[in-house]
């Protein structure tokens, strides 16, 4: 009897070992994930603001797009249609 004993006892203690081994290894993959989505995020943050930085300092040493001026000769006013005199003071073509 105190072989089987001895076997049982074994056999628990191979299953404790087992499972601390386990529960040791799943609270190192949390830490992991933990640190490697922290270090993530600062990364892409300084991504950002590399980005917002270069889009500012690009726009402010560029030359602004010159201002459109109308042609010379053209204006604003529309054209009178001579032919909407026709219709409308009721002259006609004879």
């Amino acid at each position: 009897m105190a072989a089987r004993r001895s076997k049982t006892a074994r056999t628990q203690n191979e299953r404790a070992r087992r499972y601390a081994a386990r529960t040791a290894w799943h609270e190192r993959q949390i830490s992991r994930r933990v640190r490697d989505n922290t270090l993530a995020g600062i990364v892409a943050g300084i991504v950002i603001l590399g980005a917002i930085a270069s889009q500012s300092v690009h726009a402010a040493v560029t030359a602004p797009a010159p201002e459109t001026t109308p042609a010379p000769g053209v204006s604003d006013t529309p054209l009178e249609n001579p032919f909407i005199d026709l219709f409308t003071t009721g002259a006609s073509a004879d």
